[in-house]
């Protein structure tokens, strides 16, 4: 069944995958984003050691550092994943001036970054003392704009401002300086008509939203998808669909979970205080979904259940690449972090994963869900584990001891590998074909330089 699987995949879905995948601006999304990549490995593991699941360990460095460790121990975290959508912003358009003949890479990413900033309103909210009212505090960039939850945008704006750019160059509206100026004071002003009409459209395009009741494009975006989540609430079919959307809104490069989470997190976070109160009274509990459910037991590994990937790539793979990033991103998904891998591989605009990406996590929840409802697994019982917690270990401790906990991971686990197995070896066989086709690429050039012997 496996091999006939594998066989449909290398005839039908591959060819039209490799086609969509070597689409320019499909490829220039990639290798922009890619480029979070090493700032998002340096965050992850700062990320781990401010979350470490160890009940001493907070008091341990609380004692040895002061209450304030945490904070100052994510401060990398917020360096790069809070940046995530600026460095995108000039990524993409570079890589997609770079697919143009003609163009200045360099110059292009410039004015990509300075129209996506411009689509930014520069205010944000802020209580002076808790408790206070909120008052307008001007000239400030708000994080959750240029960090991941802004990247759809700057994925936009990347994209349409280089397009922009291109049709304004190739029809020579620049200003050419005369020889002798140095090269990067012409290239500076080969970009200053190209730019100007750049921001002018961004700007036309900022001015309409804003007189929708949204605001920003940013606001927009958020209230539309969260309308539809106040209803689903901690229902099955909502969960479904929940999951549904983060795997659509992350394969888009948008972050599913900050923006799909932000609605639905109070439901949850209420039915977890539910279930905590029955546990301590010794009551049925009276919840299946909460936080927890989702956090350790539909997501190991992070965002698409990518732990089973992870280990595939570790023991299976025959591409060097695949090989190098499982052993980069196995720290991050032992401790539930799927960032390098959804930027690494990357998961953004593949359409190789994008079936198991969002179907894994779908058979999870009906698998997770009915062994609960049946009573054959403990319900979390509301007991608030990071979602670092380590698979097995989270499993155990959420449903207040019970292995039913932990089996139900393994089961979890197993069922994830089984879903991503085919795909894996189909984008593996893909990586080992180019490399294997670079190598044989470059041994005529090495021959060719290596002295003849007499």
């Amino acid at each position: 069944m496996m091999a006939g699987l594998n066989s449909i995949l290398e005839r039908y879905v591959l060819p039209t995958a490799l086609k969509i995948a070597g689409q320019k601006h499909i490829l220039s999304v990639r290798d922009g984003i890619i480029l979070n990549m090493p700032f998002m490995l340096i965050g992850s593991f700062f990320l781990i050691f401010a979350y470490l699941p160890i009940p001493s360990y907070a008091g341990l460095m609380s004692e040895v550092f002061g209450a304030a460790w945490r904070d100052k121990l994510l401060y990398p975290v917020k360096a790069t994943y809070d940046i995530m959508a600026i460095i995108s912003s000039f990524g993409i358009a570079y890589r997609l001036a770079e697919k143009y003949r003609g163009m200045d890479p360099l110059s292009t990413g410039a004015v990509s970054l300075v129209a996506f900033i411009m689509t930014i309103p520069q205010h944000t909210l802020f209580a002076p003392v808790k408790g206070a009212a909120e008052q307008i505090v001007k000239g400030v960039l708000p994080m959750n704009f240029i960090g991941s939850q802004g990247l759809f945008v700057a994925i936009v704006v990347a994209l349409l401002s280089t397009e922009i750019y291109r049709f304004v160059h190739n029809r020579n509206l620049v200003i050419n300086m005369p020889e002798g100026v140095p090269p990067a004071v012409a290239k500076s002003f080969l970009a200053l008509i190209p730019g100007f009409c750049v921001l002018a459209v961004i700007l036309i395009l900022r001015l309409i939203v804003e007189a929708t009741p949204f605001g920003d494009i940013n606001t927009m975006i958020a209230t539309l998808i969260g309308i539809p989540m106040h209803h689903v609430g901690g229902t099955l079919p909502g969960m479904i669909f929940s999951v549904i959307l983060i795997g659509l809104l992350w394969t888009l490069g948008l972050h599913g979970d900050a923006i799909v989470l932000v609605f639905i997190q109070p439901v949850w976070l209420a039915n977890m205080s539910e279930n905590l109160v029955a546990f301590q009274n010794n009551q049925p509990i009276p919840h299946i979904i909460t936080q927890q459910f989702y956090d350790l037991w539909i997501a190991p590994g992070g965002t698409g259940a990518l732990l089973g990937l992870v280990i595939f790539m570790l023991i299976r793979s025959r591409s060097a690449q695949m090989k190098q990033l499982g052993k980069i991103a196995a720290p991050g998904c032992l401790f539930n972090i799927s960032e390098p891998m959804v930027f690494g591989i990357p998961l953004v605009m593949n359409p190789y994963f994008f079936l198991p990406f969002i179907l894994t996590p779908v058979v999870l929840v009906i698998v997770t869900y009915s062994a609960m409802a049946t009573g054959l697994v403990t319900p979390p019982v509301g007991i608030a584990l990071p979602f670092t917690t380590p698979i097995f270990i989270s499993g155990y401790l959420a449903t207040g001891g019970h292995i039913s906990g932990t089996v139900i991971q393994v089961v979890n686990l197993l069922i994830s590998m089984a879903i991503y197995y085919p795909f894996f070896r189909a984008w593996d066989r893909l990586k080992y074909r180019e490399e294997h086709q670079a190598a044989q690429a470059a041994e005529p050039a090495v021959n060719a330089e290596s002295p003849v012997s007499s």
